[in-house]
This record gives C-alpha cells, structure tokens and sequence, in this order.
C-alpha cells in the first residue's frame, strides 16, 4: 500500500482518504492538464490573469503571481499552488475562490506532479475549459525512448498498531512544537514537515523521530540537520517520502538510509552527495523518484545506479534548473567577422 497523498481539506471536515499507485509518474497531459484547464486556466490564463498570475504556460507556472513563485518543483509543501488548493473553502485564501473545491484526489495528483518535479511538456499550453477547443496545444512530440519498467508498491501491515514508545515519542516531539499528524482520519501512518521552522530544527530535535515507525513522509528540507542526525531515520520500516534538499546531508548520512526499504521518493538537492551516495540506494526497489541537482553526483553515477534501478526517475535538474528559476536561454556569441 502505498501513502503517497491524504489532505485533509478542512477544519471537521476530511476529504475521502486516498491513497495512489506508486507505479508509473504521474501523467501531466492525462491527469493535471485537465484539473488546471477546469479549476485554475479561467482565471489564470491568456484572457484573464487574477494576482498578475497565469498556469497556462510552463514559464508562468514557474515564474508565479504578484505573491511570488506558484510552484517549487520537487516539494509540494513549499508550493502555494498545492497550499492554496488545500485549504478549506471557507479560507479566503482557498482557490478556486467560485465553484466546487478541487477533490481530494485532484489534489492528491497535484501533489504527486510536484513532487515528482512538475514536469510540464514544452511547447504545451493549456486551455480554459470552457473554450471552442480545450485541448492543449503546441505538445511536445512524444517520447521515443522505451516506457521504464513499473516500480513495485511498497506493502503496509493492515494491522499496524504503534508501540507505546512512539506515544511518548510524539509527546515530546509536541512540546517542542512538531506536529507529526496522521495522513487521515482512522490511519495510523504519519507524516512531519519540518521544512517551516528551518535551521531551528538540528539533530536533537529530531532524534524523538526514531521512535516513530508510523512514519511514512518526512520532510526536513531547508533545516541545520546532519549525517548524524539520520540516525534517527535509519529504523523507520515504512518511511516512503523522504525530503533533505538544501542540508548537509553527504554520503555519510545517506549510508544510513540503506536500510529504508520502502523508500518511494528521495529528494536530496543542494546536498553535498556524490556518486559514492548512489550506492546505498541500490536496493531500494520501491524507490521511484530520486532528486540530484546540484549535487557532487556524475552522469556516471547516475547511470549505474539507473542500471541497479531500471524504473527510477532520476532527476539531475539540467531542465529543472532553467525553469524553475525562469532564466532566460543563454545567447550564444556570434562569430566576430
């Protein structure tokens, strides 16, 4: 079983509990194209640009509104796209503000999209849902390249049942003002985001963490943790999404995530790994989604790894890094004459 995405959309209210696949990527044209032309393109499109913000376009996607960036590839926590579509109605700053919320599964596909990098096609530009022709166009050509090979899910015991030390775990982790909540209602499984509080979160803080097996995403993006303090990761049996983009996480510490069998997606950013990290990933054959850019990793390294792990999405941010920072193809000089 697989606990890529549960939101709950409201305060009393929680949206059907939904669990997806983690099999193939998310598909953008079958699956997030249609639920951006029918909540989002009217509003934020070619005629009509509500918070100077348009999610026709790719370069717009990236570039974001009036409140700056709608999108942060690879971590949909940080995106006030999936913030904002997440909330509950009655917040004003709830979107689509008009009509019916997005639902929990159209919220769930955005989720996964961006944390698997939003990845749009180029060239493509959507359509407002009530136009003559509402299909996208300008795709790019599909790819040649072979389908990769489905990633198998990761099973969950159905009858999991925390130990009492978890419970004191998580009394501590409270008082020191980290929430660890359940995905849902009736589901024991939990998930952290730490990447709010930053570099006030080290490894002392997150050290309760090891005691918490209900964990299945964890993300410490942005915070002062280090190699040592993955310690407190490395007995998680069922952790599936782990984010430690822009930390000073290195080889050391991934050495200690080879035993995270049913890792799913790993985001390591900004980090200081190199192909020597590659190798303690080799048998996680759940993992689906692995984030390199910026990193010490080479073409070399990534092949290997992409050898032991046929159906892993390895993403080194060579497209990545242009649109998500929106800058402008680089000019090549003309021969001087």
């Amino acid at each position: 079983m697989s606990l890529f995405s549960v939101r709950i959309t409201s305060v009393g209210m929680l949206a059907s509990a939904l669990i997806l696949p983690a099999g193939a990527a998310v598909d953008f044209a079958k699956e997030v194209a249609p639920i951006l032309q029918k909540h989002c393109v009217e509003c934020h499109g070619a005629e009509k640009q509500k918070g100077k913000l348009r999610l026709d376009t790719q370069a717009d996607l990236m570039k974001g509104g009036k409140g700056g960036p709608s999108v942060k590839a690879g971590d949909a926590a940080a995106s006030e796209l999936h913030r904002r579509v997440a909330l509950p109605k009655e917040d004003d700053d709830h979107m689509p503000p008009e009509g019916l919320p997005l639902s929990a599964e159209e919220i769930a596909i955005l989720k996964n999209w961006i944390n698997e990098g939003a990845n749009w096609p180029e060239g493509l530009v959507l359509k407002g849902a009530g136009d003559a022709d509402a299909k996208p166009t300008a795709a790019a050509p599909a790819s040649s390249a072979p389908a990769k090979p489905a990633v198998p899910e990761p099973e969950l015991p159905k009858d999991f049942k925390p130990a009492a030390a978890e419970t004191d775990a998580l009394a501590a982790l409270a008082k020191a003002g980290i929430d660890v909540r359940p995905i849902a209602q009736n589901i024991p499984w939990r998930e952290v985001n730490l990447r709010p509080l930053g570099t006030s979160v080290t490894d002392q803080v997150i050290a309760p963490l090891k005691d918490v097996t209900s964990l299945t995403e964890a993300r410490l993006g942005g915070t002062k943790i280090t190699d040592a303090g993955l310690v407190a990761l490395k007995g998680l049996p069922y952790l599936q999404v782990l984010g430690l983009e822009l930390t000073a996480i290195t080889d050391a510490g991934v050495a200690h995530l080879a035993g995270l069998k049913n890792l799913t997606s790993l985001n390591l950013y900004g980090t200081g790994v190199s192909d020597a990290a590659l190798v303690h990933l080799e048998g996680m054959k759940h993992l689906r989604n692995l984030y390199l850019w910026q990193t010490k990793v080479t073409p070399e390294g990534t092949k290997k790894l992409q050898e032991a792990l046929p159906g892993l999405n390895i993403n080194t941010g060579i497209v990545l890094s242009a649109a998500t920072t929106n800058a402008p193809a680089e000019k090549k000089e003309e021969p001087k004459k």
